[in-house]
């Protein structure tokens, strides 16, 4: 007999480079899933850390071996420290992500690294990790993996919208989840935050002191991703490819591209959704706290954005990898064919006893 309830950690690290999200969690099954976020934090990453895993894309294969061995010590030293600081006992498990490091769906690959078995061995846990593998080798894109999570969890939106990294969403259509990456978000507003010396552009007060450059937005707009149809998803190779070299040639203001490109984001974003004031819209992920990026929103359609509370915001995605090692846990389908493009749904990701 399958258990109602589960005490579980999940840890998700995303391509931003924030840090690594840590969620403490109950989640309860009876006829739903519920869920109760206990302890919630992200760990920053260190300097080095942070752009080691930046360069870590130009890596040979040897180097990545030794990096993975290197980021899952760091990744289970992060994770014990969670749990001694909570005094977390008794867990059913910890569903980690890992991270990013490339993702190449149309190659057949993809990794994340941090999630070798010596995971479960270094935190005294029993670990559920490595999730978008599986859906590669069987023809998906390996992402979006959280829309089970919206459909299971966040079953009152129309739209579940997620702004890190990168936009994606997730809706259901004709009885169907449906869900795709949308446009690259925190990967290139940061870059270029970082360019004037900041973290990040806090509330997108950059932004809003720049102007539009419509020749810019045009090209952004008109980049071939955009009009293909899902299943689809983006990794930092195509921002790297695509959208850095186009920026390259207006870069003499800063604030310009930043003002620019959040109008690109809430276009591209807009054109995804069905613009019904009926419709809701969940927002969450970093870019929930760009005031300007969301004023663009709400410039572009009609569809009524809901702002959740912080935990939601910073933890979603989380909270919802600790779902997938939960249905993983049970044998249940935590991924669908419907979103990654795989030729089945399946039950995706690795366990490890300790």
């Amino acid at each position: 007999m399958k258990k109602a309830s589960y005490a579980i950690v999940g840890v998700m690290s995303g391509t931003s480079l924030d840090g690594i999200d840590l969620v403490y969690m109950k989640l309860n099954y009876k006829n739903s899933w519920k869920y109760k976020i206990l302890e919630a934090e992200t760990v920053p990453y260190p300097l080095n850390w942070k752009e080691t895993l930046e360069e870590a894309i130009r890596y040979s294969e040897e180097k990545l071996e030794k990096l993975n061995d290197k980021y899952t010590h760091y990744l289970a030293e992060v994770i014990s420290c969670f749990l001694e600081k909570h005094q977390i006992k008794h867990l059913d498990a910890v569903c980690s992500h890992g991270h990013t490091i490339k993702h190449e769906p149309q190659n057949n690959y993809t990794l994340q690294i941090g999630n070798l078995p010596r995971l479960a061995y270094l935190t005294g846990q029993k670990v559920v990790c490595d999730f978008r593998v599986e859906d590669v080798a069987l023809g998906g894109q390996g992402a979006p993996l959280v829309p089970i999570g919206d459909e299971l969890l966040f079953s009152d939106y129309k739209f579940c919208l997620n702004l890190g990294g990168f936009a994606n969403i997730s809706t259901e259509i004709n009885g169907e989840r449906q869900a795709y990456d949308i446009c690259p978000v925190n990967t290139v507003l940061n870059y270029y935050a970082r360019k004037l010396g900041k973290d990040f552009d806090e509330g997108g007060k950059l932004a809003a002191t720049g102007k539009l450059n419509k020749d810019l937005l045009e090209k952004l707009n008109n980049l071939e991703f955009y009009s293909q149809k899902p299943p689809k998803s983006l990794g930092i190779e195509w921002v790297n490819e695509e959208i850095l070299p186009l920026l390259l040639n207006f870069e003499e203001n800063i604030a310009d591209i930043l003002h620019t490109y959040s109008i690109h984001v809430a276009q591209q974003i807009a054109n995804a959704l069905d613009n019904d004031p009926n419709s809701k819209v969940l927002v969450t992920g970093g870019g929930a706290f760009n005031n300007f990026l969301i004023r663009q929103f709400k410039k572009e359609s009609k569809c009524h954005f809901s702002i959740p509370s912080k935990d939601v915001i910073n933890y979603k995605e989380a909270l919802i990898f600790g779902l997938l090692g939960v249905l993983k846990l049970r044998n249940e389908v935590n991924v669908l064919k419907a979103v990654t493009g795989a030729e089945r749904d399946h039950s995706a990701g690795l366990i490890y006893e300790v």
